[in-house]
C-alpha cells in the first residue's frame, strides 16, 4: 500500500519561506508523477505544482516564480520550495500521486 507523508508546514510572516517535503514508501516512486495540491479555508482544492518522472515541472500561475518543485529519486521524496509567501497561500498542502493522497501539512502565512 501506498504511503505520502508531508512536513514541512508551519506559521510565516509574508514574504517568508518554507520548504514541504513529502517521503513515499509502497510504489515505484521513481516512475511517477508527483504534484502538490492545497485546500485554503473555505476553497476548493487547487493543483500547486507537478514534478514528472523525468523532471519536467509545471506550476499553477499564482505561485510561478515563487514556488520550485524537486524530487530526489534515492530518497523516495518530493519537495516544494515556497519562497516570498502571501497570507493567500495559507492552506493545508497535499502530495498526490495517482490515487494517493497524504494526509497533508498545514501552512499559514500572517503577520
Amino acid at each position: 500500500q501506498a504511503q505520502l507523508v508531508e512536513s514541512g508546514g508551519g506559521l510565516v510572516q509574508p514574504g517568508g519561506s518554507l520548504r514541504l517535503r513529502c517521503t513515499t514508501s509502497g510504489f515505484s516512486f521513481r516512475f511517477y508523477t508527483m504534484h502538490w495540491y492545497r485546500q485554503g479555508p473555505g476553497k476548493q482544492r487547487e493543483w500547486v505544482a507537478t514534478i514528472t518522472s523525468n523532471g519536467t515541472t509545471n506550476y499553477v500561475d499564482s505561485v510561478k516564480g515563487r514556488f520550485s518543485i524537486s524530487r530526489d529519486n534515492t530518497e523516495r521524496s518530493v519537495a516544494l520550495q515556497m519562497n516570498s509567501l502571501k497570507p493567500e497561500d495559507t492552506a493545508v498542502y497535499y502530495c498526490h500521486t495517482n490515487r494517493f493522497w497524504g494526509q497533508g501539512t498545514q501552512v499559514t502565512v500572517s503577520s
